[in-house]
């Protein structure tokens, strides 16, 4: 028991000649090291919480501090290292892009008004109909729209070409061009036109020699004699 108490004091004595050899720098430095640690262990809810000022601060004079005295701390050189691996990520880490700007509150309205109203409107149709409008939208965010708002996907689709022809017939003229050879071995070229609704046929010229012009002219000629 005896030589164990002289034992300790031998080394607090010890202790403290290190202390008188030690520059008063390097113990100011301590104190304030201490009185920041002090502070953090008072923020204790239910754990010491430390912030990025005391990061700062406890950095700054573990730098400064004898190195047998850096790994006695809260804070010890594996964590100071730990955060600067970590500022150097943060600052070489790339800025999130902001992503697609929201739809307008009208353009959703006028999204479901389209797809209520017409019914056999697919995603794409009605992405055409707003492009029409001046809006710009991506299918898949009416689909999402759509979907959002409870609206089924058409049971039964009207914008096949089958579709078209029947709805816009009175109005569509198709026109071919073809060739007859005759029986000198010289051959015609024949401007041809057919109305869908009627299949009533035109022959709107011959010639052996066709030409830009000479097609504009028949289309013009066949613009004017059709009524409508």
């Amino acid at each position: 028991m005896a030589v164990r108490l002289l034992y300790r004091i031998l080394v607090q004595v010890l202790s403290w000649l290190a202390l008188l050899a030690r520059s008063s720098a390097s113990k100011d430095v301590e104190i304030l090291a201490l009185r920041q640690e002090v502070a953090v262990l008072r923020r204790s809810n239910p754990t010491p919480r430390i912030g990025w000022t005391d990061r700062a601060v406890l950095a700054a004079l573990s730098r400064l501090l004898p190195k047998a005295l850096r790994a006695h701390r809260i804070v010890t050189p594996g964590t100071l290292l730990r955060w600067h691996r970590r500022l150097l990520a943060a600052k070489w880490r790339q800025p999130k892009s902001a992503g697609r700007p929201p739809i307008p509150d009208h353009v959703v309205a006028l999204i479901v008004r389209l797809a209520t109203e017409n019914s056999t409107w697919g995603v794409v149709r009605v992405q055409g109909e707003l492009r029409r409008l001046g809006h710009r939208v991506a299918a898949s965010t009416i689909r999402k729209i759509l979907r959002a708002h409870r609206i089924p996907p058409p049971s039964r689709r009207d914008d096949t070409w089958r579709t078209f022809l029947r709805s816009q017939a009175g109005a569509i003229l198709a026109i071919d061009f073809l060739h007859v050879d005759t029986v000198m071995l010289k051959r015609l070229y024949a401007a041809v036109g057919i109305e869908v609704s009627s299949r009533r046929a035109y022959l709107l010229g011959v010639t052996d020699h066709p030409t830009g012009a000479w097609a504009k002219q028949l289309a013009r000629e066949l613009a004017s004699a059709l009524p409508g």
